[in-house]
């Protein structure tokens, strides 16, 4: 293992000491440090269920179960590529969505400048603005690729110009997002307009709603990584599998992947360059059984794969 990596369960229990994700060290400097897991405790934007502000700390929480040493299915030894902490959690003003995203830039720039890729657990998928300013302003335009079961990309929702359900169009709007190189994935529901998904077209990205996808699979995706080229971010909103398996987010909406299919579609990103990821919408609350909060850490786990996988063996 190179640098920073999770605690040995075989000599500490994993229900033992302060919960970080994957019980990664909790240090605030970067030096030595490839990625960096923040939460951005944020749920202004919601327009329906408020209560993700506490989904840093549940997805936390859950990744207690999760043996990251060693991922089978990418064939990969995580921690012998990646230095990874838990950085803790961004500061933001429940009730301030500008002041709280300028403060969420202010923390990740300097992560950026140092190299270090930020792994983001949400908070609403407003967050995910502010994620996407502060890489740009490193990397220039990003190429994304969101998952979700909605567009995220209407001009207005509720009479707010920045809310979740708009991020993604204040993204490509302010050049941080190169739509062109873009995909929406996994889109369906009823939609506010018969053109809301042409819309999203309009701005450059390409969409494939969830139909398409259940057809086309890990295939569709692996297009998109292609057609990404240069740094990319990964945002994955927890609505984007069905409510049966994550019944705790903002906005559910039946008829979505299973988490096992979920988990395969993330897995073909491998070869993305990322500038950074995120896991958004987990509201904790909601959700006796806990499962959400599960399905949210085993794609932050994959997320963090994804970074490990673009790294040679033995450094980063």
């Amino acid at each position: 293992m190179k640098g920073y990596g999770p605690a040995d369960a075989m000599r500490s229990p994993r229900v033992a000491g302060v919960t970080t994700f994957l019980r990664l060290p909790h240090v605030t400097q970067l030096e030595g440090v490839d990625v960096a897991v923040v939460g951005l405790p944020f749920d202004t934007g919601l327009a329906v269920r408020a209560g993700a502000r506490f989904g840093p700390r549940a997805v936390r929480e859950a990744s207690l179960t999760i043996r990251p040493t060693y991922h089978p299915a990418q064939r990969v030894a995580v921690f012998d590529r990646v230095s990874a902490i838990d950085i803790g959690d961004a500061r933001v003003m429940a009730g301030f969505t500008d002041r709280s995203l300028a403060s969420i830039e202010e923390m990740l720039r300097p992560m950026h400048e140092a190299g270090v890729v930020p792994l983001g657990i949400g908070g609403d998928h407003t967050v995910t603005l502010a994620e996407l300013r502060a890489a740009a302003q490193r990397h220039g335009p990003l190429a994304l690729l969101h998952f979700g079961a909605h567009t995220d990309a209407l001009d207005v929702s509720a009479g707010e110009q920045v809310i979740h359900s708009t991020a993604i169009r204040r993204a490509a709007e302010e050049g941080v997002v190169d739509a062109s190189r873009s995909a929406l994935l996994g889109m369906r529901g009823g939609v506010d307009s018969a053109d809301e998904y042409d819309q999203a077209r309009a701005l450059g990205f390409t969409v494939i709603a969830w139909d398409e996808l259940a057809q086309l699979g890990t295939g569709v995706v692996a297009a998109a990584v292609e057609r990404a080229g240069g740094k990319a971010f990964i945002t994955v909103d927890a609505d984007f599998v069905d409510p049966a398996f994550a019944p705790a987010v903002g906005t559910p909406e039946a008829g979505g992947p299973t988490s096992m299919q979920a988990l395969a579609l993330l897995r073909a990103c491998r070869g993305l360059d990322l500038a950074g990821a995120d896991v958004v919408e987990v509201v904790p609350d909601l959700d006796t059984s806990k499962i959400t909060a599960v399905f949210a850490a085993a794609v932050a786990y994959e997320l963090l794969t994804l970074i490990a996988c673009a790294q040679p063996a033995g450094g980063g």
